[in-house]
């Protein structure tokens, strides 16, 4: 930037040369003429009163002597008045010289001072300050990963120098929010909704995700404020997805799990794929809960539950000789894999039982019937009363099994003994 700014400096210089010179010359020549026309004014009049002389002495008015002498008066006023009034010229000339360049001068630098100025304030210095900066130095970090505290940093401060940048704000603002800095998403989100056009695409769904902004940063609860711009939200497309999946999650909080649904159902309209699994696994979850309540359970349309029904039994003649005690495990687990997606624990006197496998009986939330797509489902009985198999358990296993679109129970019949 230093280079620059020399630049400038240096052409300032020359373009007050170009405009002081010209000046400078005319004026000069300018008073040029002045003291030649009072010259020649000077030496009209002592023409015509020498010529009076003459006709004088012509008249015998005046003898030679004294004409001689009042001609030597004559021209010594001639003399003087000349030299007298070149003088006064150029001693005027100089002084509005003078003047003319002071003024001329400070008028020039007041001109480039303040053009700077305003340049500085409302031009594009910053921005020319930033992309030499870049040109000097194309990546800030030297070829490392920089840390997002590093890279939420240069983003803020390109930020400050082009605050217009809406898609740097939006950046911004969904990086403070996966990081959890909720206050300063909002404050981010602002910046994208005052800048954006309001009929932009992407205004409606910026105001939902700056509703859902609002509603982490009050810790995940709805308040006056959150429901307020979800309600705008709404106003302007009644199926955005973000607004809707708040309404849903505040329903499912307070237990009201049918309206839950609905929410979620109808913001899949607008869900891209990931998402929509999202919304998909709230809705299912939602209606394990209702029928955990023994509530009425509403169909989802385009989504099977993921749940498999069984038929468990012991096989004719088989295991007469165990407990009506002893523990039934029935199972449902990835096809090839050991840790279970689902599991009920009976007893040997329920059998034969129709069994109900779903996300209920999930071991962790991470590990999900809902998760696959296909199962083996098995039933053990232990003779140890204990999770893990040992030799003499009696066993059955149904492998592959879909998770969705069973519409009857399938037959689990124990017949095998664990060796």
């Amino acid at each position: 930037m230093a280079g620059l700014w020399a630049g400038i400096a240096l052409l300032t210089l020359c373009a007050l040369g170009i405009v002081l010179l010209p000046l400078l010359r005319a004026r000069r020549l300018q008073q040029l003429e002045v003291a030649e026309d009072r010259d020649r004014q000077n030496i009209d009049i002592y023409r015509e009163r020498l010529s009076e002389l003459e006709q004088e002495q012509a008249q015998g008015n005046l003898a030679q002597a004294e004409f001689d002498e009042l001609k030597l008066e004559l021209e010594r006023s001639l003399l003087q008045d000349v030299d007298v009034g070149s003088n006064a010229v150029r001693l005027r000339a100089s002084k509005i010289s003078t003047v003319q360049v002071l003024t001329v001068s400070a008028m020039a630098l007041l001109l480039v001072v303040s053009a700077l100025g305003l340049y500085a304030k409302l031009g594009s210095a910053p921005r020319l300050e930033l992309a030499l900066e870049r040109q000097a130095q194309p990546d800030p970090f030297d070829g490392r990963t920089p840390t997002l505290e590093e890279a939420l940093s240069r983003l803020e401060q390109e930020l400050e120098i082009t605050p217009e940048n809406v898609e740097g704000w939006y950046l911004l603002a969904t990086t403070y929010m996966g990081a959890g800095r909720y206050d300063e998403a909002i404050a981010a989100f602002r910046q994208v909704l005052n800048r954006l056009p309001a009929d932009a695409p992407q205004y409606t769904g910026i105001m939902g995700q700056y509703a859902q902004a609002l509603y982490f940063a009050n810790g995940g609860k709805m308040d006056d404020g959150v429901r307020a711009q979800v309600s705008a939200t709404l106003e302007r497309d009644p199926n955005e997805m973000t607004a809707l999946g708040l309404l849903g999650i505040d329903a499912f909080e307070q237990q009201r799990y049918a309206q839950a649904i609905d929410f979620w159902s109808q913001a899949l309209v607008q869900a891209d794929p990931t998402a929509a699994e999202s919304l998909k696994a709230g809705m299912r979850r939602a209606q394990q809960e209702l029928r955990a309540l023994g509530e009425p359970v509403p169909e989802i349309p385009g989504i099977e539950a993921a749940e498999i029904r069984l038929a468990v039994r012991l096989a004719e003649g088989f295991g007469s000789t165990l407990s009506p005690d002893q523990a039934v495990f029935v199972f449902a687990r990835p096809v090839g894999g050991r840790m279970p997606l689902a599991a009920v624990r009976l007893k040997v006197s329920d059998l034969p039982l129709e069994v109900v496998l779903d996300d209920t009986q999930a071991m962790t939330p991470q590990a999900r019937l809902s998760g696959v797509d296909e199962v083996e489902v098995g039933a053990r009985i232990s003779l140890t009363g204990t999770p893990e198999p040992k030799p003499g358990d009696l066993f059955a296993i149904l492998s592959p099994v879909s998770v969705r679109g069973q519409t009857q129970a399938l037959d689990l019949v124990i017949d095998q003994v664990v060796e």
